[in-house]
C-alpha cells in the first residue's frame, strides 16, 4: 500500500506543478499591458561592456564549453542568457542585468521557483527561478513587475538576475524544477 500511495502522491505532485505552470502562463498572457520603460531606467552600457543590442538577423551564438542538451546558459561577462532547447531548435537569447553576487562558473539545477514575491531589493518581482547560492545569497532569474531592468545597488548583496517581463515569461516556461543551468564567465 505504501508504494502505491507514494506513486499517487508523486503523480498528483506532477499534475499540480503542471497546472500551476499552465495557470501562470495563462495569467501572464492576459495580464494588462506593461508600462513603457523610461530611458533613465536603462542606462547606456559603459564602453567596456558589450552592447546590449544585437543584429536580430544574426543570432548570438551559444558560448562554447557550455555543455550539451536542453539547458539555460548564463554568461556573466556578456550579461546574456540562452534558452537552449531540443537539437535543431534555434536557442532564444536575451540580455539580462546581473546581480551584485555572481555564481561561480559551473552547472547547476533549478531548485525552486516563485510566481511572484518581493525581491531582496524590496521590489515586486515575478517568475523567480532560483538555481544557486553564492556568498550566502540565493541567485536566480526574475523580472520586475514594473518591467524595468536598472543596475543593482552596488552597496547591497543581491542575487536577482533581472530581465524584461517578456523574457521572464520565456524563462518561467522553460526553466522548471530540475532544469539545468550552466554559468559561464
Amino acid at each position: 500500500m505504501a508504494r502505491s500511495s507514494s506513486g499517487i502522491v508523486a503523480g498528483l505532485t506532477i499534475v499540480a506543478v503542471a497546472a500551476v505552470g499552465f495557470l501562470g502562463y495563462q495569467a501572464s498572457a492576459t495580464a494588462p499591458p506593461r508600462p513603457p520603460k523610461a530611458a533613465a531606467q536603462n542606462p547606456a552600457p559603459a564602453p567596456s561592456q558589450p552592447a546590449a543590442k544585437q543584429d536580430a538577423a544574426k543570432p548570438v551564438p551559444v558560448p562554447e564549453g557550455s555543455g550539451t542538451g536542453t539547458r539555460v546558459v548564463y554568461s556573466v561577462g556578456q550579461k546574456r542568457v540562452w534558452l537552449v532547447g531540443e537539437a535543431g531548435q534555434e536557442p532564444k537569447s536575451f540580455t539580462v542585468m546581473p546581480s551584485t553576487v555572481h555564481p561561480k562558473a559551473g552547472t547547476y539545477i533549478v531548485g525552486s521557483r516563485s510566481g511572484s514575491v518581493t525581491g531582496s531589493d524590496g521590489v515586486p518581482i515575478e517568475h523567480v527561478v532560483r538555481f544557486a547560492t553564492a556568498e550566502g545569497v540565493a541567485v536566480g532569474f526574475s523580472a520586475r513587475l514594473d518591467g524595468a531592468t536598472p543596475a543593482p545597488d552596488a552597496a547591497k548583496k543581491t542575487g536577482g538576475i533581472r530581465m524584461t517581463r517578456a523574457d521572464g515569461d520565456a524563462m518561467w516556461a522553460f526553466a522548471t524544477i530540475n532544469s539545468k543551468v550552466v554559468v559561464v564567465p
